[in-house]
């Protein structure tokens, strides 16, 4: 490369070099003074999507071959961000700007519309559909974490936070289970076929699979949006647990793991128990068993004592006798119901009896009145049916008479 020479001004002095913030901001005045870049549309496909707490949104509109950096400030973000998702194709209206701070060009977004769908998001939606079609989705088919497991498994990259903050978190809660790493590219057109031969390679020697790579772009996470390598996840063995990205992060695998966890470190969370937490379970189920025991050994003990005292001399003596005065004070108290019993009983009968006797025929016969009947016991009710010379029976108070019918006189 040539040397570049600096020749000295007319009047012999040499020239005023330029400094950063004046360079910067001659090239952002020199981008707003041209009135193109003061109003463009630009098309182009969504990427990288981001955010921020403030409520602006920055974002990356590209196409095959060319990118360049928006930005959606907070009152614009209010409108247009709801509509704003990775993969989508949009006409973005705004100004060229330089963001000094970075020296970076960047479209001050002012508006932006959909004007499609992006490759990405359409190769995305197929795939979703047709892995839905085939049930790889449905809930039905989610499989529980073992709840202690022996073996845990993680398909990551061996380089990286995510293998070490995975391992740790994995060492601190469960130190009892083994931790298998299969190593596998992340992102790039390897890394499907990585990330299945290392989910292959976990199979039946693990109880668990934890699947996971830290945030990226789109294009960074879109190995995880793969269909085969959705199949060998529905089709591995044990349970898998997908941590992918950030927790606004979405990929097919996420949808056909059994468990989607918002980042790594909370999926190593959910594989794993809390060996801290099942101590102190343990501790107080320990605690409250013994409480338990000693309760009824003390219950037992306060048995026995009674039952020793009871079968003591002086303690079967005064069994006997609190027996005796039980038993004295039954027998008065069947004694006196008896009495009652037969007093109650004596005048019952004694009731019945003035009720018969008011209905008794004898007491007809004591008022003078007759039963008239015939030899054979028949009663006579009426003058009717007696023939003159028969025969009959006269009952009276004190006897019966034998009489002959001599005439009957019937009105």
């Amino acid at each position: 490369m040539e040397a570049l020479a600096i020749l000295p001004e007319a009047d012999g002095r040499a020239p005023r070099s330029l400094t950063v913030t004046e360079l910067a901001q001659l090239l952002r005045d020199t981008l707003r003074g041209n009135p193109i870049l003061s109003r463009v549309l630009v098309r182009g496909e969504a990427s990288n999507v981001q955010r921020t707490p403030a409520g602006h949104v920055f974002f990356t509109l590209k196409d095959a071959t060319a990118q360049v950096a928006c930005v959606l400030f907070r009152d614009e973000a209010e409108a247009a961000a709801p509509v704003l998702e990775d993969g989508m194709e949009v006409v973005a209206s705004g100004e060229v700007d330089l963001y000094t701070r970075k020296g970076e060009v960047q479209l001050v977004v002012r508006a932006v519309t959909p004007a499609g769908i992006g490759a990405f998001w359409a190769t995305f939606q197929r795939t979703r559909k047709r892995l839905a079609a085939d049930g790889l989705f449905d809930v039905s088919r989610k499989r529980p974490l073992p709840r202690f497991p022996r073996r845990i498994g993680v398909v990551t990259s061996e380089s990286g936070a995510v293998v070490h903050d995975i391992v740790v978190v994995l060492r601190r809660r469960w130190p009892l289970a083994d931790v298998v790493v299969a190593p596998s590219s992340v992102q790039g057109s390897e890394a499907p076929a990585q990330l299945r031969s290392a989910l292959r390679a976990l199979g039946d020697r693990v109880d668990v699979v934890v699947l996971a790579r830290g945030g990226g772009s789109l294009e960074d996470l879109w190995a995880f949006n793969d269909e085969a390598l959705a199949r060998s996840i529905a089709a591995c063995p044990v349970a898998v647990v997908s941590a992918v990205g950030h927790e606004t992060d979405v990929t097919i695998a996420d949808f056909v793991a059994d468990v989607r966890a918002p980042t790594p470190s909370a999926a190593a969370e959910i594989a794993a128990p809390d060996a801290a937490e099942l101590r102190a379970r343990l501790r107080t189920h320990r605690d409250a068993l013994a409480r338990s025991v000693l309760a009824v050994l003390r219950e037992r003990w306060t048995d026995v004592a009674r039952i020793r005292e009871r079968l003591s001399p002086a303690g079967l003596r005064r069994e006997v006798e609190a027996d005796s005065v039980r038993l004295g004070t039954a027998a008065s108290l069947l004694l006196a119901a008896g009495t009652r019993a037969v007093a109650r009983a004596r005048e019952r009968l004694e009731s019945l009896g003035r009720r018969l006797d008011v209905l008794s025929p004898l007491a007809t016969l004591r008022r003078g009145y007759a039963i008239v009947s015939r030899p054979d016991g028949g009663i006579l009710p009426c003058a009717k049916t007696i023939e003159a010379g028969e025969p009959l029976v006269v009952r009276l108070q004190d006897g019966r008479v034998h009489v002959h019918v001599d005439r009957k006189e019937v009105p």
